[in-house]
């Protein structure tokens, strides 16, 4: 209980100074300001691991640092397919931020709402784990097969949906997410944007939280690597968006790691892989496929 109370203060003092603070003039995030808001986010989750070594166990804090880099791994599909939104819908670099910061917040209780589905779902089903891992298998290979950032965004359900039911504007007026016009509201660009960065979110959950199952079936560990990899997600957004031209390789990595996950689970009644292998199988693949992406692009130029 006691780390529950010490992660929602972590959490809810990140967001009020992010909202109050950061956000309080709307501007757009440069490479030097994305950059130390990584490292901020990254030493508080290996601070977080840490207080779980110390006041848990080594287990957990294996299993929360695997986890932590599966799930901040996945997200850079999340990247991808956000940055094909923001350039869909022109959004103006300024407003992105904040389109990010409530993504984040829905990301943050389907996530919670996902996790505990899941973990009941196996107490009660546990040939469930093997659905899980066929559902990773079958993400790495459209991984491959198509990388996200190639969504079509006009085949999107909640695009056509929104368009019909919803009165809209063309306009942005001043980042609001809906106004009065004529006498009735209509919702904005941002408010459209915004429908699809959580409806995608939403997808990606349904890859990401079977990932993290496989390494640890506690929700404190299983929760808590979610929202710090998904509360730096923004961040890296901003990182990536910048490097993406250089991560060539990347989503092969990336199916590489589902696929050892999902056959981590389809064979564990036979051989329980411990966490520490994982975890240096999947430092080990991040680390390949970034080099190699970065030598590839080096010969490009």
């Amino acid at each position: 209980m006691e780390f529950w109370l010490a992660f929602a203060l972590i959490i809810g003092i990140c967001i009020s100074i992010d909202l109050f603070v950061v956000q309080r003039k709307p501007h757009a995030v440069g490479f030097r300001e994305a950059s130390a808001w990584a490292v901020v986010w990254i030493a508080l989750a290996m601070l977080f691991n840490i207080g779980i070594y110390i006041w848990y166990d080594e287990k957990r804090a294996l299993e929360f640092i695997s986890a932590y880099l599966i799930e901040l791994s996945l997200s850079v599909d999340n990247v991808f397919v956000f940055i094909a939104i923001f350039r869909y819908f022109r959004t103006p670099a300024e407003f992105q931020r904040r389109l990010l910061f409530w993504g984040v917040l829905g990301a943050l209780a389907m996530r919670a709402l996902f996790i505990i589905l899941g973990l009941a779902l196996l107490q009660y089903f546990h040939w469930m784990m093997f659905i899980f891992g066929v559902v990773l298998i079958l993400t790495a290979v459209r991984l491959v097969l198509k990388p996200s950032k190639e969504v079509e965004i006009e085949r999107k359900w909640i695009m056509r949906i929104a368009r019909r039911l919803l009165p809209t504007t063309p306009l942005y007026h001043e980042g609001a997410f809906w106004v009065r016009v004529n006498g009735r509201f209509v919702v904005t660009p941002l408010f459209i944007t915004l429908l699809m960065i959580e409806t995608t979110d939403l997808l990606f959950a349904m890859d990401s939280v079977p990932a993290v199952l496989a390494i640890s079936n506690d929700p404190f560990i299983v929760y808590t690597s979610n929202a710090f990899a998904i509360l730096g997600l923004r961040t890296f957004f901003f990182l990536i968006s910048k490097m993406m031209e250089f991560l060539v390789f990347l989503h092969y990595g990336l199916s590489v790691i589902l696929v050892f996950v999902g056959v981590k689970i389809l064979f564990s009644p036979i051989y329980k892989i411990p966490t520490s292998i994982s975890l240096g199988f999947i430092s080990m693949v991040l680390f390949i496929s970034v080099l190699v992406s970065l030598r590839k692009s080096s010969k490009m130029k």
